[in-house]
């Protein structure tokens, strides 16, 4: 089992830069892939990034390609999203998921574990 924590979550102006941290419990998190997803009030959960367990691939949504960084420290349990020139529509709540069974990196539904989420807001 792992338990996830994220943080870094704020209020940014449009062109802004925030890094949102996910710390996970559990001395197995090297196994683990990880999942960014958020959720905007009235739409759906979606993809942003994922990483594999070794931090050798890493994946990104369309919307957010070219601005978003994932990478992982696996010594220190620890996942990282860099998000630079931000925009009004990166606002949401962003959630970190993780799971150690195959399965389509960008499905939420195959993530089994789940954080609370941290909220971030881009104002124009």
């Amino acid at each position: 089992q792992v338990q996830l924590v994220e943080s870094g979550g704020g209020l940014v102006q449009a062109g802004g830069s925030l890094r949102l941290s996910c710390e996970a419990s559990g001395r197995t998190f090297s196994r683990y892939r990880i999942g960014w997803f958020r959720q905007a009030p009235g739409r759906e959960r979606e993809f942003v990034a994922a990483i594999d367990w070794s931090g050798s691939y890493s994946y990104y949504g369309d919307s957010v390609k070219g601005r978003f960084t994932i990478s992982r420290d696996n010594a220190n349990n620890m996942v990282r999203l860099q998000m630079n020139s931000l925009k009004p529509e990166d606002t949401a709540l962003y959630y970190c998921a993780a799971d150690s069974s195959p399965g389509y990196i960008r499905a939420l539904s195959t993530y089994g574990y789940w954080g609370q989420g941290t909220q971030v807001t881009v104002s124009s």
